[in-house]
């Protein structure tokens, strides 16, 4: 089983069921990704009608510990993207076959 879904397959599957050239294919498919990434990064929150929610949220510093050598580090603050899957999207996941 296939797990991951790149670029170049989603730019295949637009060129095959749309018809596009691959290169306006190609263009879509990076202009839609460009705008998720750009509108997530300066509003802090995006929101995909029937998908879900992608948010920011700010982690602080803390202490973490390798496992093996038990040494000890201070791992920095950062962002970390959220997802939160909407209510039709739970229910696609959750779906099951009658047949």
């Amino acid at each position: 089983m296939r797990i991951n879904l790149t670029k170049k397959d989603l730019v295949n599957l637009v060129y095959m069921q749309l018809g596009f050239s691959k290169q306006i294919s190609e263009t879509l498919i990076e202009d839609f990704l460009s705008t998720i990434l750009t509108n997530i990064k300066d509003e802090k929150k995006l929101k995909l009608s029937k998908f879900g929610t992608f948010s920011i949220r700010q982690k602080k510093s803390r202490i973490g510990r390798n496992p093996k050598t038990k040494e000890t580090k201070v791992i920095s603050s950062r962002d970390v993207v959220l997802f939160k899957p909407s209510k039709e999207f739970k229910e696609f996941i959750n779906l099951k076959d009658n047949g």
